[in-house]
């Protein structure tokens, strides 16, 4: 017997039928509907597994952060919004605790002498090195140094915690500097120094007046324009000062001594502001002499570098030391030009185009491109920190942080440090100007609450113009300032 196909066999056994026949013949396939529910569920399973498997290894992949798998560390936090605003508000506090206590110092040297302030001097120079430091750690912080969350938010603890010790450090020395002053037992002593000071100051504001004028005409608009109304607002400060000096000397007169201690610190406030003034308009004047008398020798010594630059630029390419030689030789061109003309310009400027051209050739033969640099970055940084000084109620941490740095580089002796820090010093201006613009007139609230004179009693305290309510006024830190509380009625 052969075995074959049993399909085939069974079509050569089945005769063929006709209709009637293939009618009445039983169904061939007998398998029923329900014999196909298990193949179709098993079907249906293998794809469900199939389709787990394929998220399964997704998510693997997705989370595998080397070949050898491992979970993927989690998101970096959002920055801690809340201690970087209380480390910017700490500097701001510190830094006018600091500024207000130069201020009285300023005068308690004036009338008692040197060697009796020298013990405040100390302890307001190691402040001054605390807010450096805070200020420091700022502007790593603001280059994104340290780049790890955890250590950025110590640095911003460290910033706060250095505020803090300049604080502690005038706090400390609040009350022995009150017992040297005495200004509870007799202020007359004191009262005669201030409106000594007064006095000198009030015959300088038309000086600087006549000063300012004649810049104007001698020089560009450019070289005079930031010392614009100073003489203004200085003679605004001595109004204040007058009316806060005479109420002083009556409520002396009257045996009103803590009344009298009160209008006494708020006169020497608007008479440091008015020095400041008077000051800056001074020391731009011969800042601006200066700087013309040296630009001629600058621009020599200028044309000296450039002549050795090509064998002495070995550091850059051929290109990049043709694009330095035709830069400085367009800009000393230019300056020359200026020179020859003789219309008005600005010296300074001028001075501080001739050191930035110069100082790409990086010959450093001579000397007078060095104290170009100086001069140029003295006066800048000088302005911009008396600015930050009369302004300081509305002047926030940033521009006070560009300053500090721009300070720091200032007390260098490297001409690329002083470049840097006029570069600074004006980005600081800039921004300090923006801030007192954005908050419109932050003493607004304290003129309208006085008749006559620019300041007023905020909080319990006399505040001099320009210094709203919450600036600290005097010497001392956060936490002894209260003692400046006006007496009660």
């Amino acid at each position: 017997m052969t075995i074959t196909d049993g399909t085939a066999v069974a079509a050569a056994a089945v005769p063929r039928a006709g209709p009637a026949t293939r009618a009445a013949a039983p169904p061939q396939d007998e398998t029923s509907g329900a014999d196909l529910v298990l193949p179709l569920v098993a079907v249906g399973a293998a794809g469900v597994l199939a389709g787990y498997g394929y998220v399964r290894r997704t998510r693997r992949a997705r989370t595998r952060t080397t070949p050898g798998g491992g979970p993927a560390p989690p998101p970096e936090p959002a920055p801690d919004t809340a201690l970087d605003e209380r480390a910017r508000a700490s500097l701001v506090l510190a830094d006018d605790c600091v500024r207000a206590s130069r201020e009285e110092l300023g005068f308690v040297e004036a009338g008692l002498g040197a060697t009796a302030a020298a013990p405040y001097a100390r302890v307001l120079r190691q402040a001054e090195a605390e807010l450096a430091a805070a200020f420091a750690l700022r502007r790593r912080y603001d280059h994104g140094l340290p780049g790890d969350p955890a250590a950025r938010r110590q640095a911003l603890a460290g910033m706060t915690g250095r505020c803090e010790e300049t604080g502690r450090l005038l706090d400390a020395a609040a009350g022995g500097f009150d017992t040297l002053r005495g200004l509870d037992r007799d202020v007359r002593e004191a009262l005669e120094v201030a409106e000594a000071r007064f006095r000198e100051l009030a015959g300088r504001t038309t000086a600087a007046e006549t000063l300012l004028s004649g810049l104007a005409r001698r020089y560009a608009p450019s070289a005079s324009e930031h010392a614009t109304g100073h003489a203004e607002q200085a003679k605004d400060r001595l109004v204040f000062a007058t009316v806060r000096l005479n109420q002083a000397r009556q409520s002396a007169d009257s045996g009103g001594t803590p009344a009298a201690a009160l209008h006494l610190r708020a006169a020497e406030g608007a008479v440091a502001q008015a020095a400041v003034f008077l000051d800056g308009v001074e020391r731009l004047a011969a800042g601006l002499d200066e700087a013309a008398a040296l630009l001629p020798a600058a621009l020599t010594g200028a044309e000296t570098e450039r002549g050795g630059a090509r064998d002495q630029v070995l550091d850059a390419p051929a290109g990049e030391v043709r694009a330095r030689l035709l830069h400085a030789d367009a800009v000393l061109a230019s300056v020359r030009g200026e020179l020859t003309a003789r219309r008005p310009h600005d010296p300074v400027d001028a001075l501080r185009r001739v050191v930035r051209a110069a100082a790409p050739l990086a010959a450093g033969r001579t000397g007078v491109l060095s104290a170009a640099a100086l001069l140029v970055a003295r006066g800048t940084v000088t302005a911009a920190a008396g600015f930050v000084t009369t302004h300081r109620g509305a002047v926030g941490a940033a521009a006070r942080t560009l300053l500090a740095e721009a300070e720091r580089l200032l007390a260098s002796a490297s001409p690329t440090d002083h470049l840097h820090a006029d570069s600074l010093a004006r980005e600081a201006r800039e921004l300090a100007e923006q801030d007192v613009r954005a908050r419109g007139n932050p003493y607004a609230e304290a003129d309208a609450l006085v008749s006559g004179t620019a300041g007023a009693v905020l909080g319990g305290v006399l505040l001099p113009v320009g210094l709203p309510a919450g600036v600290p006024v005097g010497f001392g830190g956060p936490r002894t300032r209260a003692r400046r509380a006006a007496p009660a009625p």
